[in-house]
C-alpha cells in the first residue's frame, strides 16, 4: 500500500498555484474586484432589486478567471482529451479541490457558483454516455464555448427525494408533421437558469407514479413558449439563480430526448458519483481551512495575558476536527482512486456506500468546523470581516442539494445491511 500522492500531481498542483499567483490574484488586485471576497461581498456579488440575481459585474469576472485558466490548459482539466481536457482523475480532482479549498475564500475556486479554474463538468460525462454525436457536439463543445449552458431540472415543488413520483408528465403530439412531446408540469430549484440555454428537463412520459423506469429527460431550450420563471427562490446564501418555474403546453421535437425514452432517472445519477466525490473533497478543504484558521488565531489571540491556545477548551474541540478531517482525507482519496480503476458502471454497484459516505460526512464536518471557528473567533468570527459565515451559509445546502444526507445515509445503509450492493443476498 502506497499512501503518497503521485509526484506527477505534485509538479501540477505546484504549477496551479504558480498560476494563481501570476495571474488570479493580480486579477482579484483590479479595479477593487476584492469587493467580492472581502465583507462587502455578499452585497458585491447580489443584485437584491433584480430578484436577487448575481451581478453582471461578479459572473462577468468568474468569467474572465475561467478564460484565463482555458488559456493556460487548466480550465478543462476533467474533460476528456478530445474536448481540450487533460482527461483529469477522481482522485487528482479529489486533491486539488481538496487543496484550492484550503486555501480560504478566492476567485481560484468560489463554490457559491461552483467556479473553480479547475472546472467540474458533471454535464460532460451525462452527454458523454448518453448523448447523440449531433448532441455532444452542440452541447460539450458549445459549452466550452459558451454558446450553450445547461440547467438541471429534475426537482420540483413538490417532490424532491422523491423524484420518481414527479408530476411533470410528457405526451406525445405531433406538430406541423413533426413527431414530439408536450410537456406540462413544475420545476423548482432549477440553478442557473438565468443564463441557461437549455433545460435538461426531466418527466414522466409512461408508468406510474414510484416507477423507477418511465422518466425522460428532454433539452428544452430557454427561452421557449410556454416555459415561465414564476419566481427566483430567495436562500440562505445569496445571490439566488434557483428558481420556481412553471412548463405549460411547451412542444420538443423527438430529437431533443437525450438518452433513452423512460430511461432517464439512470441519466440522472449518471454524474452523482463524480460529482459527489468532489464536492465531498471540497467540503472537506473548507474544513481544513476553519480549523487551521482558528489554530492560528488561538496562537495569537491572548485574552488574561495568556493564548486561548491554552485552554483546553479551545484545544479539545479543534482536535476532533482536525482527526476527523486526516481520517475523512484517507477515505476520500481511497474512495476516488478506486473510481479510477473500476469501469464507470461498476461504481454503483460496489462503493457507492462509500461515495456518499465521504459526501455526507464532509458536508456535515465543514458546517461544524465553520461554527467552531466562528466560536473561536469570538466576535469578528461572527462578522463578515472573516469568511466563516459565508462558508456554513455556502456548505450548509451541500447537505440537502446533492442527494440529502438522509438520502445518502439511506443507500449506506441498504449496503450495510445487504439490500443492495457486494453484502446483496447475505443475510438472508
Amino acid at each position: 500500500m502506497d499512501f503518497t500522492v503521485p509526484q506527477e500531481l505534485e509538479d501540477y498542483y505546484a504549477e496551479l498555484e504558480r498560476f494563481i499567483e501570476a495571474e488570479i490574484e493580480p486579477l482579484v488586485a483590479k479595479d477593487d474586484n476584492i469587493r467580492f471576497f472581502d465583507h462587502r461581498r455578499e452585497w458585491a456579488r447580489t443584485d437584491f432589486e433584480n430578484g436577487g440575481l448575481p451581478r453582471h459585474e461578479w459572473e462577468d469576472l468568474l468569467r474572465e478567471s475561467r478564460k484565463l485558466a482555458d488559456a493556460a490548459g487548466h480550465w478543462r482539466f476533467s474533460a476528456p482529451k478530445k474536448y481540450g481536457g487533460k482527461d483529469g482523475s477522481n482522485l487528482w480532482m479529489a486533491v486539488i479541490r481538496d487543496r484550492f479549498a484550503a486555501r480560504g475564500l478566492g476567485l481560484h475556486n468560489d463554490l457559491q457558483n461552483e467556479h473553480s479554474i479547475v472546472g467540474n463538468f458533471p454535464f460532460v460525462a451525462m452527454f458523454e454516455t448518453f448523448g447523440t454525436e449531433e448532441q455532444k457536439q452542440e452541447f460539450i463543445l458549445g459549452g466550452f464555448e459558451g454558446t450553450r449552458r445547461v440547467a438541471f431540472g429534475l426537482t420540483e415543488p413538490h417532490h424532491g427525494s422523491d423524484a420518481t413520483h414527479m408530476e411533470t408528465k410528457a405526451v406525445r403530439e405531433t406538430r406541423d408533421g413533426v413527431d414530439g412531446w408536450r410537456i406540462d408540469g413544475e420545476k423548482m430549484w432549477i440553478t442557473g437558469m438565468h443564463v441557461a440555454t437549455h433545460c435538461a428537463m426531466f418527466a414522466r412520459t409512461s408508468g406510474k407514479d414510484g416507477d423507477a423506469s418511465g422518466i425522460t429527460c428532454f433539452l428544452v431550450p430557454n427561452p421557449t413558449p410556454g416555459l415561465e420563471i414564476e419566481e427566483w427562490m430567495w436562500t440562505f446564501n445569496m445571490p439566488t439563480d434557483h428558481p420556481r418555474l412553471s412548463v405549460n403546453n411547451v412542444w420538443v421535437p423527438d430529437s431533443a430526448i437525450l438518452g433513452v425514452e423512460g430511461r432517464g432517472l439512470a441519466l440522472a445519477q449518471s454524474f452523482v458519483h463524480q460529482n459527489r466525490i468532489r464536492q465531498a473533497a471540497s467540503s472537506l478543504g473548507a474544513a481544513s481551512y476553519c480549523v487551521e484558521e482558528s489554530v492560528r488565531y488561538a496562537r495569537e489571540r491572548k485574552p488574561f495575558g495568556e493564548e486561548l491556545a491554552r485552554n483546553q477548551a479551545i484545544q479539545f474541540p479543534l482536535v476532533e476536527l482536525a482527526t476527523q478531517c486526516e481520517m475523512l482525507r484517507l477515505l476520500i482519496y481511497k474512495t476516488a482512486w478506486e473510481m479510477d480503476n473500476m469501469p464507470h458502471e461498476m461504481i454503483e454497484k460496489t462503493i457507492s456506500d462509500k461515495v456518499s459516505m465521504c459526501n455526507y460526512w464532509a458536508n456535515r464536518l465543514v458546517c461544524q468546523a465553520a461554527d467552531r471557528a466562528m466560536q473561536v473567533h469570538g466576535g469578528i468570527g461572527y462578522s463578515r470581516h472573516k469568511p466563516f459565515e459565508h462558508i456554513y451559509r455556502h456548505h450548509r445546502r451541500y447537505r440537502i442539494t446533492e442527494g440529502a444526507e438522509e438520502i445518502q445515509m439511506r443507500k449506506v445503509g441498504a449496503y450495510l445491511f445487504g439490500y443492495l450492493g457486494p453484502k446483496r443476498g447475505k443475510y438472508g
